[in-house]
């Protein structure tokens, strides 16, 4: 199962950069984080006695996990503010 997963992240990363970095250029970081992620699951799946979600590679990953949310919340937060502005303008005229 944790190949599976691993190739599930590394394809929902791969669609990220390739397919919607077009639309706006935050999608390159949310992709690499799910290649990170995708390559994590991987070595889980190759090394389970490493114990790459426990300890110290685990807090690792949530404080990676937890950067890159906040990265992408406030991102998304001002688009979609900046949408709702030009929203409001356009209802204006």
């Amino acid at each position: 199962m944790g190949y599976f997963y691993a190739a599930m992240w590394v394809i929902a990363g791969l669609v990220l950069i390739f397919r919607l970095s077009k639309e706006n250029k935050i999608f390159y970081l949310a992709g690499a984080f799910f290649l990170v992620l995708g390559c994590w699951w991987l070595v889980d799946a190759l090394r389970p006695e490493w114990l790459v979600f426990q300890g110290v590679p685990g807090i690792v990953l949530k404080a990676l996990t937890g950067a890159v949310l906040v990265v992408l919340a406030v991102q998304f937060f001002v688009l979609n503010r900046a949408g709702t502005k030009q929203d409001k303008t356009g209802k204006k005229d």
